[in-house]
């Protein structure tokens, strides 16, 4: 039996398989860059808040 053409079946939407792929490709991209841009970020904040603790606890406390 032969396989048939990706280009002619047509899916949910009207859309020809090929065509869903490449829908789901474009947005696992876009998924994955806007994830990384918020790890990103969260690091970034991190980092500061971080800077700000070390900063508390390392100041030398006056009265000693």
């Amino acid at each position: 039996m032969t396989k048939p053409d990706p280009d002619k079946l047509k899916g949910p939407g009207g859309l020809t398989l090929r065509q869903i792929h490449e829908q789901v490709k474009l947005s696992t991209a876009r998924d994955r860059s806007e994830r990384l841009q918020k790890k990103s970020a969260q690091t970034i904040n991190l980092n500061r808040w971080q800077r700000f603790i070390h900063y508390v606890w390392d100041k030398p406390k006056s009265g000693s």
